[in-house]
């Protein structure tokens, strides 16, 4: 039994909405997603106006196109393609193995394969996967020991670390919080899960307050004492654990980021450090997003946006693009929007049929909370440069696709779980 704790109103909006589409051709969980795709589009045009091919005919013809695959997926029954996911998550390793032989190089990041006519980002293809097969697992598998745990942390580990050295810090984030997540909605103690998350407070305190860390490891036994039957085994074991987390941390740091990645969480700190370099991109977003006031300055009017003072504004900051364009107002409506979608997802996933679609449904919505979360603080100066997109809005085939994808299956569940309701 998963944790099912529903967060909407019985006859709420969304439900009145989805009541009379009942072919889902209207549902809001596609029609949110295209209207996302159709704005971005215009913003992306406004972005790259002086370019004889742009890319913002290319986002709205993928978002159509992912409309109607999503919409097609909705009609098959996951317990069809149960037999699939093992392999389609291998071909996922696969595909992120041959980066380091094929790939191409971009910006000191070899994340892509070149298909030719297009270029494929397997690390996109992984959330999915790796959603789908920590589903599969963690389905009929109550983690109350530390055995349990070990295959689906096995599940994540692999893909984490293909994707981490690409570099891609951001997806690797991505992979960390979904799994946190679903571990949660799999009623795995709290305890564990904080033991897992607060990795990354003891890296931070052994890079920049050592001496705490006299105080921080005991809290994290006391963690692992309470949650446990074997208190005293599975304390020493996390106090084992988060040493040596702390001793790997200069390693990880100096030979598993790069000078780009490093730079960019320094500048974090203090973006104005280096305001024509690294810092750029953070200043500019937000003297962008500031100069849209309440209205914004109107579709293909950005000043900034038009001038194209934000590198690469299309695909990470495309929401200072929305700023300065459509302003608060504009800003606010693409927050309520995600805010509806994500609702639906989690509302989806307390109504599902199974554990298994339940999971499936929380680890998606969690993939896109995050995602949108990251960006939108990423952009507004509130969290460091992760080169995590916005989902539907930032330009970029392979993730729209995926999004789209993602959609389809929580349909899939949304229709069987009703058709057993009726």
């Amino acid at each position: 039994m998963l944790r099912r704790i529903s967060l909407l109103n019985k006859g709420g909006f969304l439900q009145k909405k989805d009541n009379f589409s009942r072919g889902f051709l209207f549902s809001p969980l596609l029609l949110i997603p295209l209207f996302l795709v159709i704005i971005s589009g215009f913003l992306i045009k406004s972005i790259q106006r002086d370019f004889l091919v742009s890319n913002y005919l290319s986002h709205i013809l993928t978002g159509f196109l992912g409309y109607f695959l999503a919409f097609f997926i909705s009609y098959i029954p996951l317990e069809r393609i149960r037999k699939y996911l093992i392999p389609f998550y291998l071909c996922t390793l696969i595909s992120l193995f041959l980066i380091y032989f094929f790939g191409i190089s971009v910006s000191g990041a070899q994340r892509w394969i070149n298909l030719g006519i297009f270029s494929f980002q397997p690390s996109e293809v992984a959330k999915l996967s790796t959603v789908l097969t920590l589903a599969l697992v963690l389905e009929k598998k109550i983690i109350s020991t530390i055995r349990d745990l070990l295959l689906p942390l096995l599940v994540v580990i692999i893909p984490w670390l293909l994707i981490f050295f690409q570099p891609d810090l951001g997806t690797s984030l991505v992979l960390l919080v979904l799994t946190g997540v679903m571990l949660y909605w799999s009623q795995m103690p709290v305890e564990w899960i904080l033991i897992l998350v607060f990795c990354i407070n003891t890296s931070i305190l052994y890079l920049t307050l050592p001496t705490l860390l006299i105080f921080w490891i005991p809290f994290i036994g006391y963690l692992a004492y309470r949650s446990s039957k074997k208190k005293i085994i599975f304390s020493a074991i996390a106090i084992l654990f988060h040493l040596l987390v702390a001793k790997l941390t200069p390693i990880l740091w100096q030979h598993g980021l790069k000078e780009y990645q490093k730079d960019r969480l320094v500048l974090f700190l203090d973006p104005n450090s280096d305001p024509l370099g690294g810092g750029y991109h953070l200043i500019q977003s937000q003297i962008a997003i500031g100069s849209g006031g309440f209205f914004g300055t109107g579709l293909l009017q950005g000043k900034l946006t038009n001038l194209q003072f934000i590198p690469e504004q299309h695909t990470d900051f495309i929401f200072s693009a929305l700023g300065e364009e459509l302003g608060f107002v504009g800003c606010i409506i693409v927050l309520l929007l995600f805010f509806f979608l994500i609702k639906k997802l989690i509302n989806t996933a307390t109504i599902a049929r199974t554990d298994f679609e339940s999971l499936i449904v929380i680890g998606i919505a969690s993939t896109f909370l995050f995602q949108i979360i990251i960006n939108l603080f990423m952009t507004i100066g509130l969290g460091p440069v992760t080169g995590i997109p916005l989902p539907f809005m930032s330009y970029g085939r392979t993730s729209l696709v995926i999004n789209f994808i993602s959609i389809g299956f929580v349909l899939s569940i949304l229709k069987r779980s009703r058709s057993l309701r009726n």
